[in-house]
């Protein structure tokens, strides 16, 4: 009796042992259907005060969205990578992509030669416009009905720039803040008479606010890209697949989407 016993237990110990390297083998039959848990997660740096680029969603929590968030989910797609989001203020921006901080930056950053120097750029994917933005009735309605007013900007954007180029132009005084909620902020307190902010970003606060206005000046200067460090490794294969949105349609599609609710 011992003996059958025995045996039974051995016949139930090589059945277990047959079962697991079988799930084994299976398991490593998977490994190339399971690598997207292996994919490479990359750090996207933005400044997540800039809507429609990009923006908390407070209806799902503290959700960034944007069109910079889908151009982002396009060409790492694309890539094969993953990639997660830090929130910062703009003017940091470019030195968490030389701190190593993060890998790529999108939002809404304009690719001037100034820039160029510290970093690398993708093909330009959208041309913007400066506004300049009032309390309403505040009777500014030109460049030079800035004379003698305090002008606001976002530090380290290329609207800051402009303002500095309009002050030598126009005797005005140019102060910053680090996001633009606290420039329209600043505008209804009366601390500032107006702020200069990229046109499609400023149009989203005058659709919410009656009591500011705003008229848009010349074009800014350098468009739209991602930026990279310098001799990022990343850097062709980001443009190579943002070059490719361009050119099948898929970028317009994302622009449509925010710009047109398509």
């Amino acid at each position: 009796m011992k003996k059958i016993v025995s045996i039974f237990f051995i016949s139930i110990l090589l059945i277990g042992l047959l079962a697991a390297c079988g799930k084994s083998e299976e398991n490593a039959s998977n490994g190339s259907k399971d690598k997207d848990s292996d994919k490479k997660v990359l750090t996207m740096a933005t400044s997540a005060d800039y809507a429609p680029f990009e923006y908390i969603d407070t209806a799902k929590g503290d959700e960034i969205i944007g069109i910079d968030i889908d151009i982002a989910k396009a060409v790492t797609e694309k890539l094969g990578y993953e990639f997660e989001v830090r929130d910062m203020d703009f003017g940091g921006l470019i030195q968490a992509l030389q701190s190593g901080q993060a890998d790529f930056v999108l939002s809404a950053m304009s690719a001037t030669d100034e820039r160029k120097e510290s970093v690398d750029f993708s093909e330009i994917y959208y041309t913007s416009k400066h506004m300049i933005v009032s309390k309403k009735d505040s009777g500014i309605t030109k460049v030079e009905d800035l004379k003698g007013k305090k002008v606001g900007a976002q530090l380290g954007s290329i609207q800051e720039e402009k303002a500095k180029e309009l002050a030598e132009e126009v005797d005005m005084t140019v102060e910053n803040r680090n996001r633009i909620p606290e420039l329209i902020q600043e505008i209804k307190a009366g601390r500032f008479d107006a702020a200069i902010i990229e046109d499609t970003v400023a149009q989203g606060y005058l659709e919410n606010n009656d009591d500011i206005e705003g008229f848009t000046v010349e074009d800014a200067d350098g468009g739209y890209a991602i930026a990279l460090p310098k001799d990022s490794e990343l850097t062709e294969e980001f443009n190579k697949a943002l070059k490719e949105m361009i050119d099948n349609g898929e970028l317009d599609k994302i622009l449509k989407k925010w710009f047109e609710g398509e």
